[in-house]
C-alpha cells in the first residue's frame, strides 16, 4: 500500500488545477479459475491485477486516470495530466488522515488461495461425474471453479484512509441435454463472499445435479404459448428480474440525469403495496456484501420501495452532488480501471405471508417461471424481456407440464403495481451485473411471487 507522505502529495497534485475533491483507490487483486468440460482441465488459470486509479472531482464534473505503476513519481505525474483536464487555480490543502473502522461482515476461515489445486479440481471432478450421471439424455457437463482475493485502500481529501479485503467464491456448473438433434441446457452457479469453508456447506454434486435435472426437464417440455396472462415468478434467481427492470433505474447514476423511470417520484406509490425491495450490503458473507464501497463509505441496508412507496435511491458521492443527497454507500466499481458509480450490493424483494403451495394452489391458469435466464432493460422507461430457463404450466391450481421457450415482456413499474401475490420463501441467488463501472458481483433474490398480468412471448398456436 502507500504511505502518507506519497498520499498527501498525489492529492495535492490532483488539485494543483483548481479541484474541490481527489481520491485514490489502490486495488491488489489474485484471480484463479479452473475449468472443467467433458472431464477434462481446459483452464487451469491464476492472475494478479494491480493498480491505483486517480479522481479529481470539481462540482458536478469528473477526472478519471488510472496506471499500473505505483511509485510516487509516477503517481504525481499522472495526477498532474489529470488535474490538467480542469480549469482552476493551484491549491494545497493539509491533508488530515483519520482510519475509519467499519464492521466485517465477510469473515473468513480457509484462505481460498493456500488450498491445493488438486482438492480445487476434486471439486470439479465430483461435480462432472453428479452431473454426467444424473440421466443419460445428458451429453455435456462443464464445470468452473472461481476464486478471487482483493485488497483495496481508498484515500481522499475529505480524510479518509480506508481499507479492505474482499474474498470470493462461486462453483458454476452447465449441463446440456440431447435428444434428436436438439439441445437445452440447465445451469446453477451458487457463490459467496467467503472462504474455501463455502464448499463445507455447498455439495457440488447437488449443484451440478440440479442443472442436469433443468436440462432434461426442458429438452422434453412443450414449446410456451404466446399471450398475456398471470405469471408466478419463483424464489432466488427470480429476483434478476427486480435487479434488471427496477433496480438499475433506481441507481443514481441513471436519476440524477432524469434518464430513469424512477425519477421524481421519491415517496409516491410506485408498487403494489405487497412489495418491499431492499438493497442490502450488509448481509454476512453474501456474494454482494462488502464492508466498505469503492469510495470508503460503510456499506447499509438501504429500503429502496416499503410497502410500495419510493424511499430511497442508490447513491454516489457524485451522483450524490447532482442530487444534492447523501450517499447511501452504494458506489461500486470492478477494478482500479473504471470510476465508481452507483450500483446494487445484494438486492431483493422482501419476504411476503403466502407460502410458494398457496400461490399455485389459488391460480388458475399461469406460466410458472421456476429459472429465470438472461435479459435486456432499458432504464430510462423500463421496458424489458428475460428468458424464462425453466418454466411450467399452472392450471387449476396445480403445476401440470414443463414449457420451454417463453421470454416475459414488459414495464419493469407496471410490473411492481401488478403484484398480487408474495411468498414467505425469500432466497438468494448469485449474478455478475454489468453497467459503466465495469462488472460486479452482485445477490439478486425475491421470495416466490405473481403478477396478475404479463406478456409471454411463445408460440402461437401453443396454447
Amino acid at each position: 500500500m502507500l504511505n502518507k507522505s506519497t498520499v498527501e502529495n498525489v492529492l495535492n497534485a490532483a488539485l494543483s488545477r483548481g479541484g474541490d475533491f481527489a481520491e485514490i483507490f489502490l486495488e491488489d487483486k489474485l484471480v484463479g479459475n479452473i475449468k472443467l468440460i467433458g472431464g477434462n482441465i481446459e483452464n487451469n488459470m491464476t492472475g494478479r491485477e494491480y493498480g491505483v486509479g486517480i479522481r479529481i472531482l470539481d462540482n458536478f464534473n469528473a477526472i478519471y486516470a488510472y496506471t499500473n505503476d505505483s511509485s510516487e513519481e509516477n503517481l504525481i505525474k499522472v495526477a498532474k495530466n489529470a488535474a490538467a483536464a480542469l480549469n482552476g487555480k493551484d491549491t494545497e490543502r493539509v491533508l488530515n488522515f483519520l482510519k475509519r473502522n467499519s464492521t466485517d461482515y465477510n469473515p473468513i476461515k480457509k484462505n481460498l488461495f493456500q488450498v491445493e489445486k488438486k482438492d480445487k479440481i476434486e471439486l470439479l471432478k465430483r461435480a462432472y461425474r453428479a452431473g454426467k450421471e444424473y440421466d443419460p439424455i445428458i451429453s455435456q457437463v462443464s464445470a468452473t471453479y472461481l476464486e478471487e482475493e482483493q485488497d483495496i485502500f481508498i484515500a481522499n481529501t475529505d480524510g479518509l484512509w480506508a481499507n479492505d479485503k474482499r474474498v470470493r467464491t462461486r462453483f458454476t456448473v452447465a449441463s446440456v441435454a440431447n435428444r434428436n438433434g436438439e439441445m437445452q441446457e440447465g445451469y446453477y452457479a451458487p457463490g459467496a463472499s467467503m472462504g474455501f469453508e463455502f464448499y463445507d456447506d455447498v455439495n457440488v454434486e447437488e449443484v451440478a445435479r440440479e442443472a442436469s435435472r433443468i436440462a432434461k426437464e426442458m429438452i422434453y417440455a412443450d414449446y410456451a404459448p404466446s399471450g398475456t396472462m398471470p405469471v408466478i415468478i419463483d424464489n432466488e434467481f427470480g429476483g434478476v428480474l427486480f435487479h434488471e427492470a427496477c433496480g438499475h433505474a433506481l441507481e443514481a447514476a441513471f436519476v440524477s440525469k432524469g434518464t430513469s423511470a424512477f425519477a421524481g417520484k421519491m415517496g409516491q406509490m410506485v408498487a403494489s403495496p405487497l412489495v418491499t425491495a431492499i438493497d442490502d450490503g450488509t448481509i454476512p458473507n453474501a456474494w454482494g456484501t462488502t464492508n466498505i464501497d469503492d469510495e470508503g463509505t460503510p456499506t447499509k441496508r438501504n429500503i429502496l420501495i416499503e410497502n410500495g412507496i419510493l424511499k430511497s435511491y442508490l447513491v454516489d458521492k457524485l451522483n450524490g452532488r447532482r442530487m444534492n443527497t447523501q450517499s447511501t454507500a452504494s458506489s461500486r466499481r470492478q477494478s482500479y480501471k473504471f470510476a465508481p458509480t452507483s450500483r446494487m450490493n445484494n438486492t431483493y424483494i422482501d419476504a411476503g405471508k403466502m407460502t410458494r403451495d398457496d400461490i399455485i394452489s389459488n391460480t388458475e391458469k399461469a406460466l410458472y417461471a421456476k429459472k429465470l435466464g438472461g435479459g435486456s432493460v432499458n432504464p430510462a422507461t423500463g421496458d424489458f424481456n428475460f428468458a424464462v430457463m425453466e418454466g411450467y404450466l399452472v392450471e387449476n391450481g396445480k403445476i401440470v407440464k414443463p414449457l420451454r421457450g417463453a421470454t416475459l415482456i414488459g414495464n419493469g413499474i407496471e410490473v411492481l403495481n401488478l403484484i398480487d401475490a408474495v411468498g414467505n420463501n425469500l432466497s438468494h441467488g448469485q449474478g455478475m451485473c454489468g453497467s459503466s463501472s465495469g462488472s460486479i458481483p452482485a445477490n439478486v433474490g425475491q421470495p416466490t411471487l405473481r403478477v396478475s398480468k404479463l406478456t409471454v412471448g411463445g408460440r402461437k398456436g401453443d396454447e
